[in-house]
């Protein structure tokens, strides 16, 4: 069975862990412990090290799915986990704009490491306050203008809407699709 490995990553709070619990089918792992810092303001439980998920994409294929720590105090685990990845999926909080820095150094730290296909799921667009994904984009100051990445919004908690950026990113990876 040909295994592909995908990357979720984000700032605090972008929807990481709920993405990989959603996409899951077997094996979820998680490595959740108390917040204990600012990020407790936020949400009672952070990952600490990774989520794991596993789904079956055919038969013959599937995809490992590591959705990675927020905070970049953890960003050991951002290198473990990008390196063995053939994409990734860079989760923002549309209604979270002061994260809009964290997004984009976790943007840079991994195009500084691995040059593979990537997505920007956008999410928490329904809340209010949210900015427009041309805002949130423009933000982000990609850094290849040539070649800016496939951007999609995404309800983490929807397995439907989880699972077209999964499928999106797997045709991105096998060059069923262009990238751009």
């Amino acid at each position: 069975m040909k295994t592909l490995r995908a990357v979720v990553a984000g700032p605090v709070s972008s929807g990481k862990s709920t993405f990989v619990k959603t996409a899951s089918e077997k094996n979820l792992i998680e490595t959740e412990c108390l917040s204990t810092d600012s990020t407790s303001l936020l949400k009672p439980q952070t990952t600490v090290a990774f989520d794991f998920s596993r789904l079956i994409l055919s038969p013959e294929m599937e995809m490992h799915i590591y959705g990675t720590p927020g905070q970049s105090r953890f960003d050991f685990m951002w290198d473990l986990l990008i390196k063995r990845a053939e994409g990734y999926i860079l989760l923002v909080a549309a209604h979270r704009p002061d994260d809009l820095p964290s997004a984009r150094e976790i943007l840079v730290y991994m195009h500084q490491r691995v040059q593979i296909p990537m997505i920007v799921g956008i999410t928490h667009t329904d809340c209010p306050n949210a900015r427009s994904v041309a805002e949130i984009i423009d933000a982000l100051d990609y850094l290849d203008k040539e070649k800016s990445p496939i951007v999609m919004t995404v309800d983490p908690m929807n397995k439907t809407s989880v699972l077209k950026v999964v499928m999106k990113l797997k045709s991105i990876i096998l060059g069923e699709i262009d990238g751009e």
